[in-house]
């Protein structure tokens, strides 16, 4: 698991901050966020994948809303195939792990942490502990605005 002591902070995350996936923090720390990601593909989405460009983006169609926007290819695929299965996220799923594949699942549009816990069924506590300690688990930081 990729972790990564926080910069001290003078502001503590409250229930109602908003985080994200930092891809910049996966980037500051060497971690390479399209191997990761690829792991959740089925190994035939794997090895047709593998020919494909993945640095190319796509155009995401949000469908409540009809607001176009950019993303990784390999993050569309996760959005539009996986994302909605019903094994994506489970009761089994680790807390971590399945915040980040919420993001995953929501195109990492920022959330609070009353949301996430919401979204996932879990306690608001739980999440807000997981989030606001001195390690960052895969990029999951507080958005900027926000810090």
């Amino acid at each position: 698991m990729a972790i990564e002591t926080k910069r001290l902070s003078l502001v503590k995350p409250t229930l109602h901050t908003l985080f994200h996936i930092d891809f910049n923090w996966w980037q500051r720390n060497d971690r390479n966020w399209r191997v990761y990601l690829r792991s959740y593909l089925s190994p035939e989405d794997q090895l047709d994948f593998a020919s494909s460009n993945e640095e190319e983006l796509v155009d995401l169609i949000d469908p409540q809303t009809a607001e176009v926007s950019r993303v990784d290819a390999l993050q569309h695929l996760l959005i539009t195939r996986y994302a909605n299965r019903d094994d994506f996220i489970t009761p089994n799923t680790s807390t971590t792990e399945a915040i980040f594949r919420l993001f995953l699942a929501n195109g990492n549009t920022p959330m609070s942490v009353l949301e996430i816990a919401e979204r996932l069924g879990r306690p608001p506590e739980t999440v807000l502990r997981m989030l606001s300690g001195r390690r960052v688990y895969r990029g999951l930081r507080p958005c900027p605005a926000h810090q």
